[in-house]
């Protein structure tokens, strides 16, 4: 996990509900950074810097890929 990188940063737990779903569907190896501390405590994201997006370099663009499409689709985005 050392050599996986920062990619994206959210601030809420549900920003990253579908996300999650869709870099499982890809086969992406990632990990969300304080995402049970702000799940717990919502204004420790803050603090905290928010919920970091951490890929394996290999995967980067991939998953730019993914967070494009993402952000640009209007019917997954939650809020």
């Amino acid at each position: 996990m050392k050599e996986f990188v920062t990619i994206a940063v959210f601030t809420y737990p549900h920003e990253i509900a579908i996300l999650k779903h869709l870099l499982i569907e890809s086969g992406i190896n990632f990990f969300f950074e304080n995402e049970t501390m702000t799940a717990i405590v919502p204004m420790y994201s803050f603090a905290l810097g928010g919920i970091k997006l951490k890929v394996h370099p290999n995967d980067i663009e991939t998953v730019k890929t993914i967070l494009k499409d993402f952000s640009s689709n209007t019917n997954l985005r939650i809020v």
